[in-house]
């Protein structure tokens, strides 16, 4: 046997193995006892016993009542299959010195003590929380959330109609299954993610553009989409705001034939600064065509992965049909913390310091802006709602040298273009997308100075 740092029994167990598979010891051949063998190798009985007891139950030999241990006949065995080949490492993560991704939330801004606290009160208080709850998520979270939808963005829907599931992909990858006939209208530009996810669960996607009120209506009946997907209070990543003709015309064309239903996308609608919150297109709806669909990623942190969907009852009983034996994909742990953090009012104070936070973000990253570019130099468009916004910047570089400068600088932004799956060409030039929910305003100073600099601006007079 080797010294290779294994137990005696798994290298016994293997050497027999080995033997077997290369023909040393054939069909029916008799294995020494398990006192001989342990004498002969100078290990305890009881190693040998381990090492027999593995071979058995596999297969490899079979124990015969005063007959001792003998082979199995066994097919010819391939080689043994060689360790696969270590993957190529992961690319590490680019670090910036600045980052005006979309993705990302600014972790100080994170409530931990209050969400320990319940958090900690939950696991010790209710160990009963560690088997299954309801499959659509548990009832006190969906009443909490069905609550909070009907007070602050004028859903209405009982607490029956929704589901919990861990984010929206995996939501958006349910609905696509449940309609895997239909077609889906996705925005162009818009998010590239929910397209991706959507043609990975097989259905299929026709791009339709979106102007200043939102996706357009004449192209989405061109189409010949059955379902649209829109994000009409903050159309992503234009910021364009649906107004209520288009929005009344997207519900006649959903409520026109049969099968036609609107996913609302409602991602980022608590950041609204400059006006009132636009109450949601679900609000609307009378005839049941509009599916809602949000997250608390913005709004608490996108590790977290609790996402909803409201959905129609005509939906929902497909729903049930289909999915009603899956279990949650949230832990009930976190579901009954978030529940708590929502009936004792911490949610709701939470997103006023969150968005009076994020004003004042946008508010020194707009100041930011015209001081390095001027008016003139830059045209912001998107900011009144959200955690970005566009900056069209005109200083004669293409949309591409300003992105390889920023980087050059280790400045993050993306380029308008990225979001759009077809035609590129209409994008507008010489724009990029700037999020500043990950930065303070100290950092978004920074970080515009470090673009000024990139793209070779000089503070306007």
């Amino acid at each position: 046997m080797r010294g290779d740092g294994a137990p005696l029994y798994r290298q016994l167990y293997r050497h027999i193995v080995e033997e077997i598979a290369s023909g040393g010891l054939a069909a029916g051949e008799k294995l020494p006892s398990k006192r001989r063998l342990a004498a002969d190798l100078r290990v305890s009985v009881s190693t040998v016993e381990t090492a027999y007891q593995m071979l058995v139950a596999e297969g490899y030999i079979a124990a015969r009542a005063k007959s001792g241990f003998t082979v199995c006949r066994i097919e010819k065995l391939d080689a043994p299959v060689r360790p696969a080949p270590a993957a190529p490492p992961e690319p590490p993560a680019k670090r910036w010195a600045y980052d005006f991704g979309t993705g990302s939330v600014d972790t100080a801004l994170f409530p931990f003590k209050t969400w320990a606290r319940i958090q900690r009160e939950t696991v010790t208080a209710h160990p009963e929380l560690l088997n299954h709850g309801s499959r659509q998520g548990d009832a006190s979270l969906r009443a909490a959330i069905a609550k909070y939808l009907h007070a602050y963005r004028g859903v209405v829907c009982a607490p029956e109609q929704i589901v919990v599931g861990a984010g929206i992909e995996y939501l958006v990858g349910l609905l696509a299954r449940l309609f895997c006939a239909s077609t889906f209208a996705v925005e162009n530009p818009g998010y590239p993610r929910t397209a991706q996810v959507l043609r990975n669960n097989g259905v299929r996607t026709v791009f339709v553009p979106v102007d200043g009120d939102g996706m357009t209506l004449d192209a989405l009946q061109a189409g010949g989409a059955q379902l649209a997907y829109v994000t009409p209070s903050h159309q992503f990543p234009t910021g364009a705001t649906m107004p209520i003709a288009r929005r009344t015309e997207l519900l006649r064309w959903a409520g026109a034939a049969p099968g036609r239903y609107v996913v609302e996308d409602d991602y980022d609608s608590e950041f609204r600064y400059d006006t009132r919150p636009i109450p949601s297109l679900q609000g609307l709806d009378q005839a049941g065509r509009v599916i809602y669909v949000s997250t608390f990623s913005k709004s608490m942190a996108p590790s977290m992965r609790i996402g909803y969907m409201v959905l129609p009852v005509p939906v929902l009983e497909m729903y049930r049909a289909e999915y009603g034996v899956y279990s949650s994909t949230v832990s009930r742990f976190e579901q009954q913390t978030l529940c708590r953090f929502m009936e004792e009012g911490h949610f709701a104070r939470h997103l006023n310091r969150l968005r009076s936070a994020c004003r004042a973000r946008r508010d020194a990253l707009l100041e930011a802006l015209y001081a390095a570019f001027g008016r003139d130099g830059v045209a912001v468009r998107g900011s009144h709602t959200g955690l970005h916004l566009l900056a069209a910047v005109h200083n004669g570089m293409t949309e591409r040298e300003l992105v390889e400068a920023a980087a050059r600088a280790g400045v993050h932004v993306n380029g308008l273009s990225a979001y759009y799956m077809e035609h590129p060409e209409d994008c507008p030039p010489a724009t990029v997308v700037l999020g500043y929910s990950d930065m303070d305003e100290r950092a978004l100073r920074a970080a515009v100075d470090a673009l000024r600099c990139a793209w070779g601006a000089r503070p306007s007079e």
